[in-house]
């Protein structure tokens, strides 16, 4: 392959060279919405190294017929004959029209299932890469620190172990397929100053590398991930996509990663336009080019002023050079130059067909999590009456970078679908999402009165959060805690159902209701999944990958933080800080921990730690758990987390039923960055956690010597 590359660089003009580390934007190729042959032969004639999403808006079938014409084009119309990439955002599902949609990912992360999300990772490149795209701009992997950011719904929590494990699944998954995977933003995006999306960040080296860093490292160097990309925001005052210690340094010549990094939308002109760190397009192209950055997306806006930086001297071509062997090396990893074209049948058989739709309502079970219930649930399918309420209701709400076009179950299509013919169904919307209008309040209540159970569907919507829509109050938008509030007082008793994407604060409201069931957004078959926990045919094990304040003003709020001299705590909240911590998730059925035993009591040479405990099902129900083992290191010469995830498991117990699960950690498990950022293992006590959350459990110690 490499001499085939070689000869292929030797044969290629600067123009072809520059062209392959563009991006077409997908405008350019559509007339009216439509495809247009004679501008894809204008726009393509020097070839081009990705072309944007210009298969989203269209069916499988017509975009199966597009990306082959496009690729046609190529091997006909120009004279090197190189095919494009096509990309697309697959976040949770192709965005292309009439994809499986998938729960959103930060749903899937409340499954702590990464062999699910493997599968689900297979099918989704299954069906990208059968509609001849052949890069996801996915999975996003920036860890939450502050949950009043807008793209929560994208990520996979707030912990490094656990985001990691879960990038890797996914990675390895979509690539299983021949579909390039890119995991994003890099690096510490997501981060900045009041959860504002993709603004500056300052953080020591030691917090990059010990927790922004590692699902990255996982991702280049575990799951062999073939691209990246450099994200928007500046750490300590060096944007992300001009800096060659990210880009080069670390990810190159520290990790081994030898595929090729794409910019994000737009961030190699925002050197120029945002950051102000170049002082032309000309001069951005430079600085992100020798940065690392091998593909400007989502258009042609800087890179095609490096031809004329290469013959004015500035840029060496043997740069340019090295960026275009590797954007050829990914093209002939896909299998390109082999065979460009998509099979029409195979992607109109695969595209949301019955068993990819089963697994989205498998992973939505999975991914719901019980964080209230005072008996109430589950329901009985006999039930007499029951009311469903709220904006979400009966409202298609997937999330962000979702695909449309495919048959999407609401909530209270799925309740219809669960009840009994006995059962008198009452549907009140009773006020919008983020709207001040209470008009629909009287009929809201109306219909409670006179039901023995009132479910009311609330939350959000790519209004109140996605990208570019932070949020500085955490409470429901709108005046949904004022018709949660109205319909409590009814007397009826209330379950609530969210549908989001980030934490709530739930102060106002939750001491009103009996049950709260965080749903997020569940993909399309999340009507169903939800049903059949709330009638209890499903026993939910969802644990929340992030921390729920109490109040908004508690944020930033995680669990592994470092100590403090202060508590940490505030005037108005003393004590416990999280309204729910991180791990946490109830179930119908009761699990009990006994005889947690870790062998040996003092750890010696390189031998491994062993950690056993007994769970029991001291329930009704039978149901998962997801039994949880953290880890403190009591004393060390820097300081350390009050906790850190080390290890999970997943279990299944019928009522009565115990098992014991055993874990294994090794010493690099107990190893930390020293003040030279020297990796080390340090003699002393350590404290071990299992239990359901990061709150609770059995609790033991060990010495290492």
């Amino acid at each position: 392959m490499q001499t085939r590359i070689k000869k292929i660089i030797q044969s290629m003009n600067l123009e072809e060279k520059v062209a392959q580390l563009c991006c077409v934007e997908r405008n350019l190729l559509l007339e009216g919405g439509c495809f247009s042959k004679e501008k894809a032969e204008h726009y393509l004639k020097n070839g081009a190294g990705h072309i944007s999403p210009i298969l989203r808006d269209f069916p499988a079938e017509q975009g199966v017929k597009i990306a082959n014409e496009i690729q046609k084009i190529l091997k006909e119309k120009t004279r090197l004959k190189i095919p494009v990439i096509i990309h697309d955002e697959c976040l949770h599902g192709c965005m292309a029209q009439g994809s499986t949609s998938f729960p959103q990912s930060i749903a899937l992360a409340s499954s702590w299932d990464p062999e699910m999300l493997y599968r689900i990772a297979v099918v989704i490149g299954k069906e990208t890469r059968s509609r001849g795209i052949q890069q996801a701009l996915s999975p996003t992997i920036n860890l939450v620190r502050d949950v009043r950011h807008g793209r929560v719904e994208e990520t996979y929590g707030e912990d490094p172990y656990l985001t990691s494990l879960l990038a890797v699944s996914f990675i390895k998954g979509i690539q299983t397929e021949k579909v390039i995977a890119t995991p994003k933003h890099f690096a510490a995006d997501f981060a900045g100053d009041g959860g504002r999306d993709s603004s500056a960040t300052f953080f020591s080296e030691k917090t990059l590398r010990e927790t922004f860093f590692p699902a990255f490292q996982a991702s280049v160097q575990q799951a062999k991930a073939l691209s990246l990309m450099a994200a928007y925001n500046s750490i300590n005052g060096v944007p992300s996509s001009a800096s060659k210690w990210l880009l080069t340094d670390v990810l190159r010549k520290e990790w081994g990663f030898n595929g090729f990094v794409v910019s994000d939308y737009g961030s190699v002109s925002g050197l120029y336009r945002s950051h102000g760190v170049a002082n032309s397009l000309a001069e951005a192209a430079k600085l992100a080019l020798e940065s690392g950055v091998e593909i400007e997306l989502p258009g042609a806006c800087c890179y095609p002023e490096l031809i004329s930086l290469v013959r004015q001297g500035k840029v060496r071509e043997e740069i340019i050079d090295q960026a275009v062997e590797r954007v050829l090396a990914g093209k002939f990893w896909l299998g390109l130059f082999e065979n460009p074209f998509a099979d029409v049948e195979k992607a109109v058989r695969l595209c949301n067909c019955d068993e990819h739709r089963h697994l989205s309502y498998q992973a939505a079970l999975r991914s719901v999590v019980l964080l209230k219930n005072k008996g109430i649930l589950p329901l009985s399918r006999n039930i007499s009456s029951l009311a469903v309420i709220g904006p979400n209701a009966d409202e298609i709400r997937l999330g962000g970078y979702s695909a449309s076009g495919m048959r999407v179950v609401t909530v209270l299509e799925g309740i219809k679908n669960k009840t009994g013919k006995t059962t008198r169904l009452y549907f009140a919307e009773g006020c919008k999402v983020n709207d001040f209008s209470r008009s629909g309040f009287s009929k809201a209540v109306s219909a409670a009165a006179k039901t023995e159970v009132a479910i009311l569907v609330m939350g959000s919507s790519a209004e109140t959060e996605g990208e570019n829509r932070d949020r500085c109050n955490l409470n429901l938008p709108g005046v949904q805690e004022e018709l949660i509030k109205s319909v409590a007082a009814t007397g009826t008793p209330v379950v609530v159902v969210l549908i989001n994407g980030t934490a709530v604060t739930m102060k106002g409201w939750i001491d009103e209701v009996e049950a709260v069931v965080e749903a997020w957004y569940p993909g399309q078959e999340g009507g169903n999944a939800i049903a059949s926990i709330l009638f209890g045919e499903y026993n939910p094990s969802g644990k929340l990958p992030i921390t729920f304040p109490g109040y908004t003003g508690q944020c930033p709020l995680y669990y592994n933080h470092l100590p403090c001299v202060r508590s940490l705590d505030y005037v108005e909240v003393r004590g416990k800080q999280p309204l729910f911590p991180f791990g946490y998730g109830l179930s119908y059925t009761r699990f009990i921990y006994h005889q947690l035993k870790i062998s040996p009591e003092i750890l010696t040479g390189e031998r491994k730690l062993k950690v056993t405990v007994q769970v029991e099902n001291a329930g009704a129900y039978e149901g998962d758990e997801v039994v949880q083992l953290y880890l403190r290191d009591v004393f060390s010469r820097v300081a350390r987390p009050v906790l850190e995830l080390k290890r999970f498991q997943k279990v299944h117990l019928k009522p009565g039923e115990k098992t014991t699960v055993e874990f294994s950690l090794e010493r690099q498990d107990l190893s930390f960055l020293d003040e030279k950022l020297e990796t080390t293992v340090e003699p002393g006590i350590f404290k071990i956690l299992v239990g359901g959350s990061s709150a609770e459990g059995l609790q033991g110690m060990f010495e290492l010597k």
